[in-house]
């Protein structure tokens, strides 16, 4: 029956690739209503197949006497490569499935018959998150046990219902939960377009409003004053908030080493090619001989170091290092190479530099043979049943070819950097032909 399954859902997803808008408005309508509902339905059926998988999985373990600690290892993380989605997301796919299943039978029911979304049900779960399983499930029926209930109710609307129900039936929990939030207050940043950057600061919302506050009002004191220097509000928030955080101004420079990755032709030659700044990404190379330029003129330490790519492929060869350390200068390298996590679909910080055929099977500790991985996936990595191993092509893309304890696998490709000074035609053509000989 599974396997029939299978089949029908390919032989659907192919006639559906080849739809194609036509017909009146009228219609357009329906069909993005039906396939909305077919996307929740979808994510229903997901939830229950999720949630069997980690059933599964925990109940071999178990029955091949592994300890405790092994029997969820890897299991989000198979769950994330089977959706194409990041370790992280296949952790919360993993607690949204067994929350639905487990705790949530009307919800679910919504979610099946088309009448609740993924994203709205995922509110639900987390709004719900700090009550027992038997409160839980009394929210769920107020709320999701007739469809009528939540109809028309917008996303804040259906958030205020779920916390106004669980502050009635444990406020205990709710206060509790607040205090576990405000213990993972935090700063974080992300890319953002045209080579900016997001600053994210989770905290307590009284300190959030509070600051926001100060920053608004002191703007708004030096526009008034004539000191602005024809900035607008929102730029001398961000700059008073750049001077306070730093106690430098925003023209001083930063005084944080930052890894920026660009072809010699790039900074000497007025090349085109984007420069990769580490953890955000590609940054145009206008802007990357500027910042060059600000940090060397600003006085502020400034170093170059070398490092060489195949002309071909952009794969990382080598890397000139000032110290004798190899350990530490591999790990650079790594770091250069792989950028983020070679998990595919994984983009999280590098934090472990990792044997990809481990070193306890002979592994090497060479380049070839390393990866950089977050945490997670690297103690992912360690479950029963995964197995990784690089394909190694001198001079060519680093590739790793990582199974599943299902049996699927999975190929990470290296990024590649930016290529040095390009050949001349004469030497395409030479290299060329010494390949067809």
């Amino acid at each position: 029956m599974g396997a029939l399954l299978l089949e029908e859902l390919r032989a659907f997803t192919a006639r559906l690739q080849c739809a194609e808008a036509g017909g009146d408005a009228g219609l357009g309508i329906d069909l993005l209503d039906a396939i909305e509902a077919l996307k929740s339905v979808g994510c229903a059926v997901q939830a229950v197949i999720t949630d069997n998988v980690a059933t599964r999985t925990r109940a071999d373990r178990k029955a091949a006497g592994l300890p405790r600690a092994d029997w969820d290892r890897g299991i989000a993380s198979q769950i994330a490569l089977a959706r194409r989605e990041s370790p992280n997301r296949g952790g919360r796919h993993l607690g949204f499935a067994q929350a639905l299943v487990h705790a949530m039978p009307h919800t679910l029911a919504l979610l099946r018959l088309g009448r609740l979304n993924e994203w709205r049900a995922t509110l639900l779960v987390r709004e719900t998150a700090c009550l027992s399983a038997t409160d839980r499930g009394i929210v769920d029926r107020r709320l999701c046990s007739d469809p009528a209930t939540l109809g028309g109710v917008g996303d804040r609307g259906l958030i205020a219902r779920a916390k106004a129900l669980a502050v009635e039936l444990d406020a205990a929990a709710v206060v509790a939960r607040h205090r576990t939030a405000v213990s993972e207050r935090r700063v974080t940043t992300r890319p953002a377009p045209d080579s900016m950057a997001y600053l994210s600061v989770l905290m307590p919302v009284e300190q959030a409003v509070c600051l926001q506050a100060t920053l608004g009002g002191d703007a708004d004191s030096l526009i008034a004053t004539g000191k602005s220097g024809g900035r607008t509000r929102n730029q001398l928030m961000v700059d008073l908030l750049f001077d306070r955080g730093t106690g430098r101004a925003a023209a001083g420079g930063v005084p944080v080493a930052v890894n920026l990755v660009l072809s010699d032709e790039t900074l000497l030659a007025g090349g085109q090619e984007a420069a990769q700044l580490q953890g955000f990404g590609p940054v145009p190379a206008g802007i990357a001989r500027q910042l060059v330029a600000d940090a060397v003129g600003s006085g502020i330490e400034a170093t170059l170091r070398r490092i060489y790519t195949c002309p071909q492929s952009g794969a990382l060869t080598a890397m000139e290092s000032r110290s004798r350390t190899f350990p530490k200068s591999l790990a650079a390298l790594i770091d250069l190479r792989d950028r983020t996590c070679r998990t595919p679909w994984c983009d999280a910080p590098i934090r472990h530099h990792d044997h990809i055929r481990s070193h306890r099977e002979s592994g090497a500790t060479t380049a070839d043979n390393g990866s950089g991985l977050c945490e997670a996936c690297n103690y992912a990595k360690e479950a029963p049943g995964w197995a990784a191993r690089p394909i190694h092509r001198p001079g060519r893309t680093h590739f790793i070819d990582l199974g599943t304890p299902t049996g699927h696998h999975y190929r990470s490709a290296a990024p590649p950097l930016p290529a040095a000074a390009r050949e001349s035609e004469v030497e395409t053509l030479l290299i060329t032909h010494l390949r067809a000989s």
